[in-house]
């Protein structure tokens, strides 16, 4: 593979083992909790600011996959993972497939109709959260000319921050 399939496959990795991260990264649960909420929050905006000025059809990269870009940047400075996964749609990447126990729980929760989903685990704290998908959205998740129930349709949006682990205290 390429060098950008390689940092692409890499990118879209549940995070790595507890033992890769730098002590100095890691951040008790409370704070890693209120990071996460944060984080959401700021990509959530930034995602609907990009699909709502620059997305224009196909002039323009989807806003989601810039937003990867964008997760690759903040993790590579701060260690905390953000990616996408499927909830109630087909995957627009394979990538966004969920991953591990706790994406495959976190996206059958989301579609039940759950908003938030959280966990601390292997030395991370892992939050995820719906993003609610209509209009435009649902006809490129959902394939173009497909009929789709009138359900509710969501991504989600799992963020993990290393965390404290009690034995590191």
């Amino acid at each position: 593979p390429s060098d950008g399939e390689t940092k692409k496959a890499k990118d879209s990795q549940p995070p790595a083992s507890k033992s890769t991260v730098d002590a100095s990264a890691r951040v008790p649960v409370p704070i890693a909790r209120d990071r996460a909420k944060t984080m959401h929050d700021i990509y959530i905006a930034t995602l609907h600011m990009m699909h709502d000025r620059y997305f224009h059809g196909d002039r323009a990269i989807v806003p989601a996959r810039a937003m990867q870009d964008v997760f690759a940047e903040i993790k590579q400075q701060s260690h905390t993972d953000a990616r996408w996964i499927s909830v109630n749609l087909k995957p627009m990447s394979i990538d966004h497939e969920p991953k591990g126990d706790f994406e495959i729980r976190a996206a059958k929760e989301l579609a039940s109709g759950k908003t938030e989903l959280e966990v601390v685990e292997d030395g991370y704290y892992r939050r995820a959260r719906a993003i609610p998908l209509s209009g435009g959205c649902i006809s490129c998740h959902a394939g173009f000319f497909t009929d789709t129930s009138t359900a509710a349709k969501f991504a989600g949006l799992v963020i993990s921050v290393p965390v404290i682990s009690n034995s590191d205290t």
